[in-house]
Parts: structure tokens; sequence; C-alpha cells
């Protein structure tokens, strides 16, 4: 199977043979509107992940020598160069990062009205006319880019940035707590203020990157999307903290939260709360 086979048997829509030796974003079947999948591609292998169906990597090697397959100097070069490539936009990424922040306006937005948070003010910048919620992704405390949302709630990333390790963190200097969404970070962050418990939420924008993310820390919970793919529970058996999941299919803790109320939420979060050892202090 050629390459492009490959990613498109892992759901990802790819036409043509992306940049040598560069991770590149594309839309996915299941989420056309959003770049879940991501390819790098490496002449005699690759690599292919969908972030909406998988927390790992699938590795790709033809059944054969391609026999267009440059020399292993020539491999060797072109890697070192797409590594340069890679670092330039990284950088390019985070200036426009901080063009784009620095140009926004703290405000509510309309998306956040949507998921039940019509007062929740954050970073907001305009393109087209169009309000965009800003969510800024660091990694050890450098910012690195920014996740976009628009009004519909169509979600992106800034072209060519980092975001294997980057977290928003709402840090409140408690238990640590790995999540997905944004969206589903305030439903979280909700919760246990009602219940007067200290958190350190970390927003990790993808199940892989959870995963990811739960590695450099001590002992938590983990928040997992219950996708029908079963991707949000994979990545927390992987992680071996203990964790909620709502009882209904395809929903993540916003959905839970809009569906049952802030009340049961913070209910079902209790005994999680409890069996990680976090001690419960009422104001």
């Amino acid at each position: 199977m050629d390459f492009i086979n490959f990613c498109k048997s892992h759901g990802i829509l790819i036409s043509e043979h992306p940049p040598f030796g560069q991770w590149k974003r594309y839309p996915t079947e299941d989420h056309p509107r959003s770049r879940n999948g991501a390819v790098k591609y490496m002449g005699d292998h690759g690599f292919v992940q969908n972030h909406a169906t998988s927390t790992v990597v699938s590795i790709w090697k033809p059944d054969s020598r391609p026999s267009d397959l440059p020399s292993a100097r020539e491999l060797a070069i072109r890697q070192k160069q797409a590594e340069e490539d890679a670092r330039k936009k990284q950088r390019d990424a985070v200036r426009r990062a901080v063009d784009m922040l620095n140009q926004s306006m703290t405000q509510s937005h309309p998306y956040l009205a949507k998921k039940g948070f019509p007062d929740e003010q954050a970073h907001v910048c305009f393109q087209g006319g169009q309000p965009i919620l800003l969510i800024p992704m660091r990694v050890g405390g450098s910012l690195v880019g920014v996740q976009q949302i628009d009004a519909e709630g169509t979600k992106k990333f800034l072209y060519g940035q980092r975001t294997a390790g980057a977290t928003f963190t709402f840090d409140n200097k408690g238990i640590n707590i790995v999540c997905e969404g944004y969206a589903t970070a305030l439903s979280v962050r909700a919760a246990l203020k009602q219940l007067k418990q200290r958190y350190c939420l970390h927003v990790c924008f993808s199940a892989g990157n959870m995963v990811r993310v739960a590695g450099g820390l001590e002992r938590g919970i983990v928040i997992a999307d219950n996708d029908e793919s079963g991707t949000g529970q994979q990545a927390a058996r992987e992680i071996g903290w203990p964790f909620w999941l709502s009882d209904l299919v395809g929903e993540d803790a916003n959905d839970y939260h809009q569906r049952k109320g802030l009340f049961a939420l913070s209910q079902s979060l209790t005994q999680l709360m409890l069996d990680v050892g976090a001690s419960w202090q009422h104001k």
C-alpha cells in the first residue's frame, strides 16, 4: 500500500504527498472541518495519526523499495532541511501567536455562550469581521501557538506551530487534572469551584497529547471524552489514573454538564477526587 492510501485507510483526507520530513495536518472523514489528521512522509517510511480515533502513531513502510527513492545521503540532507524548516515554522507561529494575542480583546464569545458560559471572558480577535476565540498554548511555560475557535466551534492551530506537549492550564494549586477540550475544562472548573476543591486543569487539545502531558505529571485525574471510537477511554487507560467518563456515548464533560446540570457533574466527580486522595477543604 502506498503512503497516500495508507493515510486514507486511517480516515485522513489527503490527495497528494505532503512535504518531505514535516508533520502536516489534514481534515479527517469523521471531522472534515477540523485538521485532526497528522502525517509525516520520510520517503522509505512514514507516520500517520488520526487524533480523533487513535492515541498512537501508525508507521507506514512500502511493500517494496520505491524506484524513485533518493539515496541515503540525499534522504539525510532532506531530513536535516525539513527539521530546519520545521523550527522556522515554529518560530514564525510563536511570533504570529504573540501578535494575535496582543491585538486581541478580553471578552465573551459565541462559542463559550453555546457551551454554557455566556459570561466567560477570554482572548478574542476578529478575522474578516468574525470573532475568533484564542486559547494560548504553552510548553514549559513558553508560548508555542494558539488554538483558534470560531463561533460555530471549528477549531484549528496556527500553521507550523508545535502542538506536542502543549497545554492551556487553569492553575488553582490543586490536583492535576488532564482533559482534551477548553469547554470541558470550564465545566470541570465550575464543578470543582462548587465543591470548593483546588485543581490544576491541563487542557491538552487531543487524546494523544493528553497521554503525553500526563506522562510528565504526578498522579492525578483524567476527564475523558466518551468517543464512539473509544479514543478517550483508550487514552485514559494508557495514562493509568482514575478517570471520569460520561454515561452517554458521544459526550464530553461539557455535554454532560449541559444535559444533567452542574450539581450532577460535581457529584459525579466527588468519589473520583477521593479516590486519588484529594483533601476536601471547605471555606
